[in-house]
């Protein structure tokens, strides 16, 4: 059985898309995942599934299109390929609540930096399915925007090191 977690895009972040983790975790239920733990409110969920990522993600999707009545993008990664983002941060020595990865779906073209604008001090890099960033004075003031990370979601290093750990414990 796969582990998974899966990333809920704009959910209880700035008001919008309120969705209880306690809603989320009776989806995952019914969906027939296994071992369903959430993290945090911002729409993280670590579980168990027979199915393949695309049917995971495809039965999410569905659940919170009813639940919402508009989607909800859904990120889904294996324990293992949410590991590998982690040992793949490009600025480990960077504080890891200023360290962030943006999930897509698909690898990110290859000038996807070249189209991003704003940029003070932030550093980026792209990865296999990511777009690191590291907000050196933070997200607060940061004026940055990469277009090619307009369907993803962002988690930081230590929600990441934190998913990762509840996948591998499942």
């Amino acid at each position: 059985m796969a582990k998974y977690i899966a990333l809920l895009r704009a959910v209880n972040v700035s008001g919008t898309g309120k969705l209880p983790m306690a809603k989320l975790q009776a989806m995952c239920i019914d969906a027939g995942f296994t071992g369903v733990k959430t993290y945090i409110a911002s729409g993280n969920v670590v579980f168990a599934s027979q199915a393949k990522p695309a049917k995971v993600k495809a039965e999410l999707e569905t659940r919170l299109l009813a639940y919402a009545n508009k989607p909800v993008g859904v990120i889904v990664r294996t324990a293992a390929e949410m590991q590998q983002v982690l040992e793949a941060n490009p600025f480990p020595s960077a504080a890891p609540n200023r360290t962030i990865a943006i999930f897509l779906d698909d690898p990110p073209p290859p000038d996807a930096l070249a189209g991003a604008s704003g940029q003070k001090n932030e550093e980026m890099r792209l990865g296999k399915r990511e777009i690191y960033v590291h907000y050196g004075e933070g997200m607060a003031a940061s004026k940055l925007r990469i277009p090619a990370a307009k369907s993803g979601t962002m988690r930081n290093m230590n929600t990441i090191a934190k998913l990762a750990g509840m996948a591998a414990n499942l």
